[in-house]
């Protein structure tokens, strides 16, 4: 048990949790976590902090801005940091496995549906509608990401200048050159180091730096599918959002496993399920390599978040504390936002009917300029497209 759970913060004592009281409720969370990480964040807030005051309310904070600095599914990340708090490595074990699973286990039977050889029409209608939509909700996560990202950047008019580099700099690379993303995320980050003072970037970072060139060995097969979901989980900065990009050229043009429109319902499915938007990438291992293919690439995918918890977790006051790191994300943050916001382009272009057009357009106004729920518009668009079905009209890829 981590000792760390008996301690005293703030006038909280966090008890000793059993482990099927962990269980339990991070089950629960897996299942109602609907809309994404403001979701999970919010659930896990109110049973930790504020139903069972197993945490204190400056200790959850923390939680968040630490993992908010670490690449990967910083939702996924917290629910595993406070399973951990509360009982140590068995703690984050079966608390993020918990959290992970119910989404999992419906995304992939949501995966078999549509991706089958021969979906009804309806199934049909309501993948290309709710694709038709993706590009929109890729827009409006961005658009959710900017405000604290760009006041993070500072008042100055040098730190703003790079952030906007920064940021088109992303968008740019999205839009042409996806798979060589990761690159661009970490040469921002870096070069935002040498601007902020020259410190040296923190020993991981420069290890990660390396990681890009393992890309020349996953060549097709397993290995491919395995460098793609190890880049969803461990190379990922700025939130789920960036797998769009980091994954879309690959999985369409590179090795073929999916058609564009395959790859827009894909992302939709990761939206209207619960848990974690990067349980995508499962949808992604299905179409390439079955029910197998999908539990590997999830397993690789969520892989370097425990990681990151059991390893860094003791670390995490100096991890948030870290001039280099901190600047680091100065510059791969907003080169995130302005990725998910340039990964639209494609996912517009990968549009195959009219009707679908029209749909994206609804979609615009409902997200981003009545700023309504994204689960709900998404569902709407796949009612518009069973609607559309059933009218005889077009609707495959």
């Amino acid at each position: 048990m981590s000792k760390i759970a008996d301690a005293e913060q703030g006038g909280v004592v966090a008890p000793c949790v059993p482990l099927s009281v962990i269980a339990r409720e991070w089950t629960r969370i897996g299942c109602i976590g609907f809309g994404g990480p403001p979701t999970h964040i919010a659930l896990l807030r109110r049973l930790c902090v504020t139903d069972r005051r197993w945490l204190a309310a400056g200790e959850f904070e923390d939680g968040i801005a630490a993992t908010n600095l670490l690449p990967g599914p910083a939702s996924t990340q917290l629910s595993i940091y406070c399973a951990w708090r509360l009982r140590g490595v068995p703690g984050a074990l079966i608390g993020g496995f918990c959290f992970i699973v119910p989404g999992l286990v419906l995304i992939l039977a949501l995966a078999a549906l549509f991706l089958s050889s021969h979906p009804p029409p309806a199934v049909r209608g309501a993948a290309a509608g709710a694709g038709a939509a993706v590009a929109a909700v890729a827009l409006n996560a961005a658009l959710g990401l900017l405000p604290a990202s760009w006041r993070r950047a500072g008042a100055g008019r040098g730190p703003r200048s790079r952030w906007a580099l920064y940021a088109a700099c992303g968008a740019a690379a999205a839009a042409t050159v996806g798979p060589f993303l990761v690159l661009v995320l970490l040469a921002a980050g870096l070069v935002e180091v040498g601007a902020r003072g020259g410190h040296r970037p923190a020993p991981a970072l420069h290890s990660v730096a390396v990681v890009p060139l393992l890309a020349v060995l996953a060549v097709g097969g397993i290995g491919a599918l395995a460098w793609e979901a190890f880049k969803v989980g461990a190379l990922s900065y700025g939130g789920g959002f960036v797998i769009i990009p980091l994954m879309q050229t690959d999985v369409v043009h590179t090795y073929h496993w999916m058609s564009g429109a395959q790859f827009l319902n894909a992302v939709a499915l990761g939206q209207i399920t619960p848990g974690p938007v990067v349980q995508t990438v499962a949808v992604v291992g299905y179409a390439a390599a079955g029910l197998g293919g999908g539990l590997l690439a999830s397993l690789i995918a969520f892989a370097p978040s425990f990681a990151f918890v059991l390893l860094g977790g003791p670390h995490f006051d100096r991890l948030r504390g870290n001039r280099a790191v901190q600047a680091f994300l100065g510059g791969a943050g907003p080169a995130s936002i302005g990725a998910i916001a340039g990964s639209a382009i494609p996912l517009g272009l990968a549009l195959s009917h009219l009707w679908q057009v029209g749909v994206l357009a609804a979609a615009l106004i409902w997200m981003l300029a009545l700023r309504r729920n994204v689960v709900v518009g998404l569902v709407a668009a796949a009612l518009v497209g069973v609607l559309v079905s059933l009218l005889g009209v077009p609707v495959g890829g």
